[in-house]
């Protein structure tokens, strides 16, 4: 049996349960068996596969607070430290019902490589919570954030461990944990990021996953003889990411037709109104049903369907594994050209497989959206400098960063005679730069 297969074999046998954290293990290491081959005994030797798929850190705390009837009630706070080889852990704090220890792994593992694309010092890390905001007060909101950060605070530090936002996880979360944290720790200091601009955050952060996502679809295009301007695209999703990809995507040419949540979604033939999606979404964290009163013209449907409607281009950027081998088949059949990835592993493997069998130029998310966490290590410097750049400047250096990403990969994805499979190439070039690191530090 080859070292790639014994490592998958060993992380499914070791953890019982956690699916996503093996779809994204064994995606990762196929894709890497030909960099693994040629190093194969000076690799087992050092367990360095071992020691990539197994964290450095895995923290699973209680988090008890009280409901706005006097109630208490009790969560589950994750903080999953995977590799610190290039820097501080780095990642987003989830808080959604289906948050367990293999989610939060998943992610955390995924988190490894895209950090290392970005081309900063930053290392894998991920946290979160099964608590539920939606439809819970400010108060009970700041309830949870507190509770859970009084725990959370003994495990991270600006030169340790960063946590960011992800779902569940907006400007008001993180406001409430740096708070927090700096009540009990007395210090000001960057140890979050997505931090309102009044106090140590970054312009263009709240865009930087939607704005990066279009960023490198449109340089991929265009390395491949493509024009983004007058193209059609569909978007899962209504969240932070959705959004933004949808008003770069007009601001490039294009026109989206389609967004959803998590109860149906919408078609909007003239073109999604950003405007009334922010107003929607935002303001009044309601549901897409209320879009029809702003675009009388559009469709609501319950349920999914969003990969059924005819694009030249589908962005998936709500959540893990939505976009399936049938709607990759009804993808390839209305005759997409590209896929990239908002969300984190949002396409299953056999759609991925599907899209790229099919000659649809695919990007994963490792390197599609790895926008937000690129600019959260702008803002990391920023707080370090004790400095704001201007929203151009740092919109500026995000695009630099996305256009860099997509040319790494596709470099790495031809040394290895894979060209034009992103998914190889992004693996092969975020895999390079950690285990020289990794090695440059012994056994450890």
């Amino acid at each position: 049996m080859s070292y790639v297969d014994e490592a998958i074999e060993r992380v499914i046998r070791e953890n019982p349960g956690e699916p996503e954290f093996h779809q994204a293990v064994k995606e990762v290491l196929e894709s890497l068996r030909p960099v693994i081959e040629a190093n194969e005994e000076k690799y087992k030797k050092d367990a360095l596969l071992e020691r990539l798929v197994n964290p450095e850190r895995q923290i699973k705390f209680r988090v008890p607070w009280v409901d706005d009837n006097g109630n208490a009630q009790i969560n589950t706070g994750y903080r999953v430290q995977f590799n610190s080889a290039i820097g501080p852990y780095k990642g987003g704090i989830r808080l959604h019902p289906s948050v367990n220890i293999g989610i939060i792994k998943f992610l955390g593992f995924e988190q490894i490589f895209k950090n290392s694309l970005t081309g900063l010092p930053i290392g894998g890390g991920k946290g979160g919570s099964d608590f539920n905001p939606k439809g819970k007060s400010d108060r009970e909101v700041m309830a949870f954030c507190q509770s859970f950060m009084t725990e959370l605070v003994k495990y991270i530090g600006p030169n340790a461990d960063v946590p960011a936002g992800d779902i569940g996880t907006g400007a008001r979360e993180i406001g409430y944990m740096f708070g927090q944290y700096k009540r009990i720790r007395g210090l000001f200091e960057g140890v979050l990021t997505g931090k309102g601009l009044s106090y140590g955050g970054s312009l263009a952060r709240t865009e930087a996953t939607g704005y990066g996502l279009l960023y490198i679809t449109e340089e991929m295009l265009k390395s491949n003889g493509i024009d983004i301007n007058g193209k059609t695209a569909i978007v899962s999703g209504s969240g932070n990411v959705a959004i933004y990809a949808i008003e770069k995507a007009h601001q490039l040419g294009a026109k989206v037709l389609t967004c959803s949540d998590s109860t149906g979604w919408v078609y909007d033939p003239d073109g999604i109104d950003v405007a009334a999606l922010k107003e929607i979404k935002e303001v009044k964290r309601a549901r897409l049903t209320e879009y029809k009163n702003y675009r009388p013209n559009s469709e609501y449907h319950e349920g999914k369907g969003v990969w059924q409607i005819k694009a030249d281009i589908a962005l998936p950027c709500a959540t893990q594994n939505e976009l399936s081998l049938e709607d990759a088949k009804a993808l390839v059949a209305n005759g997409v050209i590209a896929v990239a990835e908002g969300a984190n592993m949002p396409t299953t493997e056999e759609a991925t497989k599907y899209l790229q069998e099919n000659g649809v130029y695919f990007v994963p998310g490792k390197a599609a959206n790895a926008g937000g966490v690129a600019t959260s290590a702008l803002e990391m410097s920023q707080n370090s400098e004790r400095v704001s750049w201007t929203l151009e400047k740092v919109d500026k250096k995000l695009q630099g960063i996305m256009v860099d990403i997509f040319h790494n990969i596709d470099d790495a994805a031809k040394r290895y005679g894979f060209e034009g499979n992103y998914v190889v190439g992004a693996n092969i070039a975020g895999f390079e730069k950690v285990v020289n690191a990794m090695e440059a530090q012994g056994i450890v």
